[in-house]
Order: structure tokens, then sequence, then C-alpha cells
């Protein structure tokens, strides 16, 4: 059974890009990315689609579309229909980790709706991520065998990630294992949704490599300030309860510098933190410790040396309106912590 598409969701595109032809090419080629993503996600079995779209339809910053778009103005053919489906793939594979990291951290929460797996059960909601992943990987054969072939790769990538996760550092210097686990199940997506942009807009393949290590490198951006405003904004800057990451016991990147500094402060927190904090007295301590430590600012030259990975590559690309909105989106990311 398929169910109608809604409007195009162009006109829900609100971010300036810097240049007005391309923030309207943009726009509508985002509408069409929705388009693509309730026609996909809405077809076969009611008892199945009401689960599928459940995230989709909470909404979301849909960034890893955004950036597919941007690099596709670097090829001969931008926002072309295969690179629409492109994008799309991006969102489809990206939803499908959020059902499965769900279940992985019981979360109750996300995009401010119950989680499927709260609502349904860990059971449907893995299926419903696999049902996911089945739709991507219809649009990717209706593509061609090379963007199969690079997302089984960005598959590979995004599992081992997640078991790096899993299965800790074993012994080796924690904050290499995180930037890892970070670059595996984060840059990696949004490095792709870039490679495929430029790839099926017909981009030269320097070019392509350029926007992969881009978008890999926002990626990194993004996650490391996520880490921070977890642990140094309010709720109301944030829109969640400061040292979320703390409660389930994981130490982020700030954390996890503040650990190794030889200081009271640090030593104290090392006292602390041995596992999740279930009193609030104990994670308002501990964010009082992290903050009285050099871990922001670590964290925050990480953020830096990123930033100007992405601005060096776009320094070889052309100078065009997408080029100067992808330096705009990833310095708006590290503008979020102030």
């Amino acid at each position: 059974m398929t169910h109608g598409t809604p409007p195009s969701a162009s006109s829900e595109f609100t971010l300036e890009l810097g240049d007005a032809d391309l923030t309207d090419r943009i726009a509508h080629g985002m509408g069409r990315v929705e388009d693509v993503l309730y026609e996909r996600l809405s077809e076969g079995e009611d008892f199945i689609t009401d689960k599928v779209t459940h995230l989709m339809k909470a909404g979301g910053k849909r960034f890893r579309p955004l950036v597919a778009l941007l690099c596709s103005e670097f090829g001969p053919e931008p926002g072309a229909e295969n690179v629409v489906k492109g994008a799309a793939i991006t969102e489809m594979v990206h939803l499908a980790t959020l059902y499965h990291d769900d279940v992985m951290d019981e979360a109750a929460k996300r995009r401010g709706v119950d989680s499927a797996n709260h609502r349904w059960g860990n059971t449907v909601a893995i299926l419903a991520g696999d049902i996911l992943f089945a739709h991507a990987s219809r649009l990717m054969s209706e593509i061609n065998t090379d963007t199969v072939r690079h997302f089984a790769d960005t598959f590979a990538k995004l599992v081992t990630g997640q078991m790096r996760e899993t299965v800790g550092a074993r012994g080796g210097d924690p904050v290499e294992h995180y930037l890892k686990v970070i670059e595996e199940k984060t840059g990696v997506l949004i490095g792709s949704a870039a490679y495929l942009g430029a790839r099926l807009s017909g981009a030269e393949d320097e070019v392509v490599r350029r926007c992969e290590e881009i978008g890999g490198a926002i990626g990194m951006v993004f996650q490391i300030v996520d880490d921070i405003i977890d642990i140094f904004s309010t709720s109301t800057e944030s829109g969640k309860v400061p040292g979320t990451d703390l409660r389930e016991g994981v130490f982020t990147l700030p954390v996890l510098y503040a650990l190794r500094e030889d200081s009271p402060a640090g030593e104290e927190l090392r006292g602390l933190l041995t596992g999740p904090l279930t009193r609030d007295e104990d994670v308002s301590r501990a964010l009082e410790l992290i903050a009285a430590t050099d871990g922001r600012e670590r964290a925050l030259d990480d953020v830096h040396r990123y930033l100007a990975v992405a601005e060096q590559q776009l320094d070889q690309l052309p100078d065009i309106p997408a080029n100067r909105a992808l330096r705009q989106l990833s310095r708006y990311t590290v503008e979020r912590v102030g």
C-alpha cells in the first residue's frame, strides 16, 4: 500500500546561504528530498509504515541532505535527480542508525517524541531500522553499482564505529579511541553525503575527494560541538538536561580531557566518574569540576583543527556561492558553543 506524499517541503527551508539563487536552488532540492522520503518510506503495510516514518515526521535538521546538495554545486549537474536520491539515502541511513542507537542506549525520547523502542519495543524498533536500510538499498540500486559499493563501505564503517564504542578503548588512549568512534559513527556518513552530492552531479574525482574530506571534517566539528554543549550549556540553551551523557556513563571529549588533567579538579573527577551518575548532586558536582579544568578549551582546540581541515580543502575548490555556504555552515556550527 502506498500513501500520498505531502506538499513539497521546500517552503520550510529557512537557512539563508548568502546567495539568493543558491538558497532557492537548495530549498527546492530539500523539498524534493523530503518528497522522496515520504514517498519511499510510506510504501508497504500500514503496520510497518507508521513505525518507519515515526522519526522522519518528528523533524530533524536534514543536515546530511543539505551537505549533499551543496556539494553537488561543484559538478555540472547540481541538484540532478540522482543527487536528490543520494541525499535521501543519507537521511534514510541516518534515521536507521537512530532507531538502532536508541535500542542500544535504551533511550526514551528522540527529537522530542517517544523513541520507537520506548513506544513499540526493541524488536519493532530494530526491524524499523532494518526496513530503512532496505529502502536506502533500493534507492542505491536505481543509481549505479558504484553507489552501492560506496555505501557498502559506509555501512561497514558505521558498524565498526558502533562496535568500537561498545568494546571500549581496551587499554588504548581514550581520547584517540573517542575521536575514532565519532569519525566512524558521525563523520563518515556526513562525508558520504558530500561524496554522493559531488559524485552524482558529475564532479571530477579530485573535487569528489575534497568534498568527502570536507564533509567528514564538518561531521567531526558537529559532534564535538554537541559534546561541549551537553556539558556546558543550560537546559534553555540546549533544549536538554545538562550532563545527559554523564548520566548514561558516556564520557565525551571535554570530559576525557578533564579526566586526564593533573589537578585537584581532575583528581576528584576521576574518583567521581567511575560509571553512570544517578544522583543529581553528583551530576552537578561533576559539571562544576569539568568546568574547573581545561577540558572545554582542549575540545575546542580539536574543533578548530577539524574546521581548518574543511577550510583548507574548500580553498582548493572553486570560489562559488556553495563554497562560501559550506564555510558559513561549518563556522555556524562552531559558533553554537559561543
